[in-house]
């Protein structure tokens, strides 16, 4: 997650649903039993969507066959729901300009948003958006996801949170590590399936994270995308940053700050 104050970029027209001609696969799964190295994941890109190159995604979450987003920097802060054909927004609430807004979650119909160096978290409504409630923290807020029972949140260290959504009060903290020790900067948050997939800041890898041990198992490497699927673009777009599970069918996607698309991705939720 880059931690500056970019110049806002202009959104671009936005494109219909694509189908992908050629899929996109990558990374043969590999076993290294010596080192406990994690598995390389394959995954494959099956369609494009058109995203809103004015934001700086910081959260994405997929609820009720609805698609919400976080968008961060000081003063354009958001939370919106996103129509995924089209990449506009279909209902918007702006932050205060003195947060920057971060990692986002939906538990028990409530949307939890953190922000970054603000120590704060918002509760929402889930349907109407109307403010619940805000909670304190100490540190900052990166990524966040829920287990159905619990928040689960990062922020920016090896760390995993896990509080208790009426208080915020941590209730347990685990080290994300793999055969090289603590997975540093790890930042948004999906749990899926009974396993946490995390983007890595200034990294074009996800990985995959058993949330018992911390251990990372898996990794996956999207380097290369944004020269592949929109070259032109690819100076302007940020890091990769975004995570979005539809449980019901099984669908997952991915973005970055500012990119121009959102990608639907097979491969990364099998258990």
């Amino acid at each position: 997650m880059i931690k500056m104050i970019n110049k806002i970029v202009f959104v671009l027209p936005f494109l219909f649903l694509i189908g992908c001609d050629n899929n996109d696969v990558k990374n043969p799964p590999v076993t290294n039993t010596t080192n406990n190295e994690p598995l390389q994941l394959t995954y494959t890109i099956t369609n494009q969507y058109p995203h809103d190159t004015s934001t700086y995604t910081e959260g994405l979450e997929f609820h009720d066959n609805v698609l919400y987003e976080s968008g961060g920097q000081y003063g354009i802060s958001k939370l919106v729901t996103v129509d995924l054909k089209t990449g506009q927004s279909t209902k918007k609430t702006p932050l205060d300009k003195k947060y920057f807004g971060e990692g986002i979650t939906i538990l028990n119909d409530k949307i939890y948003q953190m922000t970054w160096k603000e120590k704060t978290c918002f509760e929402y409504d889930a349907r109407t958006f109307a403010k619940l409630k805000e909670f304190t923290y100490d540190g900052e807020g990166w990524g966040m996801t829920n287990n159905g029972k619990q928040l689960i949140n990062s922020d920016g260290s090896s760390n995993l949170y896990f509080r208790d959504p009426e208080t915020f009060k941590v209730m347990s903290t685990i080290g994300v590590t793999d055969n090289n020790g603590p997975v540093a900067n790890v930042n948004e948050l999906e749990y899926i399936n009974g396993y946490i997939l995390a983007n890595v800041w200034q990294t074009d890898m996800i990985i995959k994270i058993d949330p018992e041990s911390g251990k990372v198992i898996g990794k996956a490497d999207f380097g290369g995308t944004k020269e592949k699927y929109f070259p032109e673009y690819a100076e302007k777009a940020e890091v990769l940053n975004g995570i979005a599970y539809d449980k019901a069918t099984n669908r997952l996607f991915i973005t970055g700050k500012y990119w121009p698309k959102i990608f639907e991705v097979k491969g990364l939720t099998e258990k």
